[in-house]
């Protein structure tokens, strides 16, 4: 692994060693700590959104393993602006062992990882979010067992850089992925063939649909997210007229399978997407998702940085 910019770049085989070594990692890590797998090593986190999760979980994920981070906030790097991605590149990869960019634009850290010369990690783009998509699968896999093809996992609401990682993992994993999404809100055609092209290998069936009710039926996993994602404040209003059909709450829920989960990638507008009944019910289990980003990530690391 060279970087770790989408799931698709790899084969189901590459994300399920991925799953496997972060099942390993945080096994370790609860039996008395991980190994300095990182020692002498260096992880530069460039961000142009702030974040509460990515910045913590991977600075933690360093650290656990021996290794340290340094975050820039985007006033001090101004990617693009002030200073050209190209020698951006150029110039962290002397100092760092890798980079990690959480970016508006997915062509920044495309051109990122086109001209660093060490790995670099999305850590968000406004096309997909493949670190939550590997913390995802891995607590739906937690949940259900390693032997879990055939799954039914459904997504309820926009069809936007989350779902579209959900869609890929899914489908690598051979699990069946249904979204429901409001005319105009729907995943880009592109991430769409890619999936396609994924599940014709994997057998897995990719569904799109209007209906949310439709959606979760035999659903083992019910997953939403904010209906206003961020750079998109300008669409608040409209957008709150358009999604209230499509909030996860405890009817819908209901209209699932008996054991489903109900996740969330975080940070939740609750009572607007996913009720409080919900999120802190019996069903949810958004917050062993949200520490599970610690694990995948630790995994992803290990990976590019050829340790563990």
């Amino acid at each position: 692994m060279k970087d770790f910019l989408a799931i698709s770049d790899y084969s189901s085989e590459e994300i399920q060693d991925l799953l496997d070594l972060a099942v390993k990692l945080k096994k370790e890590y609860f039996k008395g700590g991980n190994k300095p797998i990182f020692k002498g090593k260096v992880l530069g986190m460039i961000f142009q959104k702030p974040s509460l999760r990515t910045r913590v979980s991977f600075d933690m994920a360093m650290r656990h393993c021996g290794g340290d981070a340094l975050y820039l906030s985007p006033n001090e790097i101004g990617l693009g602006k002030r200073e050209s991605i190209a020698d951006v590149a150029r110039v962290m990869s002397g100092y760092v062992q890798a980079l990690m960019a959480r970016v508006f634009d997915h062509e920044h850290v495309l051109e990122l990882a086109r001209w660093a010369d060490v790995p670099v990690v999305n850590g968000l783009s406004d096309y997909n979010h493949p670190c939550q998509g590997m913390a995802d699968a891995l607590t739906i896999i937690e949940k259900f067992g390693a032997e879990s093809k055939g799954l039914n996992v459904a997504y309820v609401g926009d069809g936007n850089n989350v779902a579209v990682s959900l869609m890929h993992v899914s489908a690598q994993l051979g699990w069946n992925f249904t979204i429901a999404s409001p005319e105009s809100y729907d995943i880009t055609p592109k991430a769409v063939e890619i999936g396609r092209k994924i599940a014709e290998k994997t057998k897995s069936k990719l569904t799109f649909l209007r209906d949310p009710h439709e959606a979760v039926r035999n659903a083992h996993v019910i997953y939403t997210d904010t209906w206003t994602s961020m750079g998109q404040e300008e669409e608040t209003a409209k957008r709150e007229k358009v999604f209230p059909p499509y909030q996860v709450n405890a009817q819908l829920v209901s209209e699932a399978d008996k054991d489903v989960i109900v996740m969330h990638c975080l940070p939740a507008h609750r009572n607007h997407e996913l009720t409080d009944e919900v999120a802190d019910g019996p069903h949810s289990v958004i917050f062993q998702q949200a520490h599970n980003r610690l694990h995948a990530q630790k995994a992803i690391l290990a990976r590019l940085f050829g340790v563990g």
